[in-house]
């Protein structure tokens, strides 16, 4: 269990990628439209993986960057400069911080009704030149309030625009509350109920044009979602994403309590399989927390332990996992605010949230925009907007946005309640049991415990703590066969070739 990354799967000279196969790809999506069509060339073979950036994912359901699936592959995500070497020296700095914005007027000293007026002209203008390339662009309205702001842009720039709005399950329902807004704004307005099993069966099949690994939690939503507008022949998503950044993400009660119990322990696995335990996905989200430092515990979503990531594996991968956030120690030392650290935390997990977005259209030929990245939007609202209309006094975020909504809506309560493209979790693991249990045997090489750990927890799948990490192995397992299958080797035996030490 103790065998170090380079001598368990040691790769000979003849083998290691050259300096001249080294790719760099620039994914943040301030620099405009994201090309991952240089990876279509990459070669499917198993010996370019970076094993530690599967257990990132295991982990944290994002790999972190500048790191990608493969060993030769980097990508300047937002806080990297794409013209530094993100091989062997990356450098990360994020200049969005609360503490970094020097010139933001008093708020006093700024006419509010001329900040609403320039707020819809600076994002008319960016969502009209995100949208310039797309002959039928298809809004991903999740109801909340950066897609209601979004879509009474795209009702003057782009009215040709369709809304659709996902219904991930029974926790969010946002659709009649989508509905009403793109009607009163003169929009179709579409939906889609999330059905598990159509959803991996569309991941599965565009699954050879995915061209990086990710399993966010919203990425199986995404391809159903991708799915849908190219079925309707549409050629353009137009995605909310990307405001947080500069807006600011200001900490609740929940958030500070859950930091707090984030203490980063090595609890005995068997704990969360008692009776009462395993069947209660509070109390298992507590006992996980203990278990992760206080920045991971940020990142969304319940996923595998450090202990159960080594057990996948069958040696100690997850510190190597761990390590690669020294890449961010300067800036999260330099943090002026809780806030702080935890828009770092949003900034650094975007590879993963944006990336559901990229590989789904990427596989679908489809043309995707992020018009809150737009460089000139960004910069205003950052620089000259006063911090009391970011993140109000009491903790409100967005107070900007929610009075421009405020300006054509009454109070809905997309207000009150976050939006976001859930997944049926637990009926993934109902529906898809046995099919992912295949994939794993068919992994044992690389991941020996994937089996036995979905043999043991098969009944508590019920649980959405177990179902997430289900969620993560039904992602991650599949697309590596997919990157290793011929038509003469097995996937097994092609492993063993490949990566076996």
């Amino acid at each position: 269990m103790n065998a170090p990354l380079g001598e368990t799967y040691a790769m000979s000279p003849e083998t290691t990628p050259e300096s001249s196969r080294r790719m760099q790809i620039n994914t943040s999506p301030n620099s405009g439209e994201v090309d991952l069509s240089p990876l279509a060339k990459h070669d499917r073979d198993a010996t370019a993986f970076d094993v530690v950036s599967i257990a990132d994912i295991l982990r944290n359901a994002a790999v972190y960057p500048p790191h990608t699936i493969y060993r030769d592959v980097k990508i300047a995500a937002t806080g990297f400069d794409p013209t530094q070497d993100l091989f062997d020296n990356p450098r990360f700095h994020f200049p969005y911080q609360a503490e970094l914005a020097t010139s933001r007027p008093a708020l006093g000293a700024v006419d509010e009704a001329m900040l609403l007026d320039t707020y819809h002209r600076l994002l008319c203008d960016a969502a009209a030149r995100a949208t310039a390339s797309m002959r039928s662009p298809w809004l991903l309205q999740s109801g909340g309030k950066d897609s209601t702001s979004m879509a009474m842009a795209l009702a003057e720039v782009r009215p040709d625009t369709t809304c659709l709005t996902y219904l991930g399950g029974k926790e969010e329902d946002e659709v009649a509350s989508a509905r009403f807004v793109a009607r009163r704004l003169g929009l179709r307005h579409e939906s889609l109920v999330c059905h598990p099993g159509r959803a991996y069966d569309r991941y599965l099949a565009v699954l050879p044009r995915i061209p990086l690994l990710s399993a966010d939690f919203a990425a199986l939503s995404y391809v159903d979602l991708a799915t849908e507008v190219s079925q309707h022949q549409g050629d353009g998503l137009i995605d909310a994403l990307g405001s947080d950044q500069y807006f600011g993400v200001p900490l609740h009660r929940h958030d500070r309590v859950l930091a707090m119990m984030a203490r980063g322990l090595r609890l005995p696995q068997g704990l969360f399989e008692w009776g009462t335990v395993s069947h209660n996905f509070k109390l298992c989200f507590v006992l996980a927390t203990l278990q992760m430092n206080e920045f991971e515990r940020y990142f969304p979503g319940s996923r595998f332990s450090d202990a159960e990531v080594d057990s996948l594996f069958g040696w100690n991968i997850a510190e190597c996992s761990r390590q690669r956030m020294q890449t961010f120690h300067a800036d999260v030392t330099a943090a002026a605010s809780d806030e702080a650290v935890r828009r770092l935390s949003l900034v650094i997990g975007e590879s993963a949230h944006l990336a559901k977005g990229m590989n789904a259209a990427h596989a679908m030929s489809l043309h995707l925009a992020y018009p809150y990245a737009d460089p000139h939007f960004r910069d205003w609202i950052f620089n000259d907007v006063p911090s009391e209309l970011l993140i109000g006094p009491d903790g409100t975020n967005k107070v900007l946005m929610r009075k421009y909504i405020a300006r054509h809506f009454d109070e809905l309560p997309y207000v009150k309640t976050k939006g976001c493209f859930r997944f049926d979790l637990r009926g993934l693991a109902r529906t898809r049991y046995d099919q992912v249990y295949a994939f794993a045997q068919q992994m044992q090489t690389l991941l020996p415990g994937a089996p036995h750990w979905l043999e043991k927890h098969r009944n508590r799948l019920d649980n959405k703590f177990f179902a997430s990490k289900f969620y993560l192995l039904a992602m991650i397992l599949p697309w590596l066969l997919s990157r290793m299958q011929s038509a003469t080797t097995p996937p097994n035996a092609a492993l063993q070739e490949k990566v076996a030490s």
